[in-house]
């Protein structure tokens, strides 16, 4: 340990922590409206002697001994919840414990990560000699894919070289994930009166279409993520029923292995689907990864952590950077009615951060 002041002990910095928590909990933040939350952050950062900046509802720092000869680590996760379901039958903005557990909106998605990073950062905030810079960024909008998340950070945050994301993953390591394509496809036929033949339907030409994108299959599995998956999950066509309609509007949705970018599935879909039309509405959320010997994923198999591929989508779709996905909660409690965090998983959570992080930044 050090002689500043402002050094914290791992204890004090844990029960700190979830106290924050219970704050953030306490403070709507629905995406792009964390100005709030932010600010809760921000304290914290000010608490703690941290020299911190914010761009629009988006908290980062870097450690006191940074130095642009060594490699730089992020530590993100983000403050922004989505808005809760009609399940709810407790109030959503109150931190409530009961039976080791603190209920609230965004506790475990991602508020306990969240919390359990920047602590982490606190810890290691005034040591010198680490063999990688720190940044931590608190980032805003990462539930909508908004503007003004992590990815409007990129370009203000020193450059990255490798990246733990918070979320909740019950403290396993998810060395890779899955990006995220939707295109919008149109079945194109003639227009006609219901009562008069017509060989051009585009209802029924989508059949096939419908069987092509079922069936359909692509070549590269990933050993981490599997196989490419494509669905079908929206159509609409007609307006009434006298009427054959010119256009069938489908919507599918396809979960990216690492084999591939979004651009070359959108070019094997363009060149390949029946469709008359097959058009991407984005294509920057790319799946991610990280090599199963870097330091950092085997520091975690060292302390009894698995490896695992994430079909769920993150910041990490952002970064071009290796990165992994790590931290406490569960992701089947996310977006769920009275979502919970157990106080204890926030306590591992920091404890095997510090852990992990000591193996890599101390070697």
């Amino acid at each position: 340990m050090h002689n500043n002041s402002t050094i914290t002990t791992q204890k004090e910095l844990t029960y700190s922590a979830i106290d924050l928590l219970k704050k953030l909990i306490e403070t709507p933040s629905f995406s792009s409206e964390e100005d709030k939350t932010a600010n809760l952050l921000a304290f914290w950062c000010e608490a703690h002697d941290i020299k911190f900046n914010r761009n629009n509802n988006n908290i980062w720092a870097v450690n006191t001994h940074f130095d642009d000869t060594k490699p730089t680590l992020l530590l993100n996760s983000h403050h922004d919840t989505v808005y809760p379901n009609k399940g709810y039958t407790k109030n959503p903005h109150k931190a409530i414990v009961e039976d080791g557990k603190l209920y609230g909106l965004g506790s475990n998605d991602a508020g306990g990560c969240l919390v359990s990073l920047l602590a982490t950062f606190t810890y290691f905030y005034n040591q010198p000699d680490l063999s990688y810079n720190l940044v931590f960024v608190g980032s805003a909008e990462e539930e909508s894919s908004g503007p003004n998340g992590l990815n409007s950070m990129l370009s203000i945050i020193p450059k990255i070289d490798v990246a733990i994301v918070g979320e909740p993953t019950q403290m396993q390591l998810a060395i890779a994930e899955k990006g995220l394509v939707v295109f919008d496809a149109k079945v194109k036929g003639t227009p006609s009166h219901a009562a008069h033949p017509n060989n051009d339907n585009p209802i029924y030409k989508t059949i096939n279409v419908l069987e092509w994108f079922k069936n359909y299959s692509f070549d590269k599995t990933s050993e981490v993520l599997g196989d490419v998956k494509m669905t079908v999950t929206q159509i609409n066509a007609g307006k009434q029923h006298n009427a054959v309609p010119s256009v069938v509007d489908l919507v599918v949705d396809v979960r990216v292995n690492d084999k591939y970018t979004n651009q070359e599935i959108a070019d094997i879909l363009k060149a390949n689907a029946p469709c008359d039309e097959i058009v991407p509405r984005s294509l920057r959320l790319n799946s991610s990864s990280i090599n199963k010997n870097h330091e950092l994923v085997q520091a975690g198999i060292a302390l009894g952590r698995k490896t695992y591929g994430s079909p769920t989508l993150s910041d990490q779709s952002v970064l071009s950077c290796e990165s992994i996905k790590l931290g406490p909660g569960d992701s089947t409690r996310s977006h769920t009615a009275d979502e919970f965090i157990y106080i204890d998983e926030i306590k591992e959570g920091i404890d095997i951060y510090i852990k992990l992080l000591e193996k890599v930044l101390k070697s």
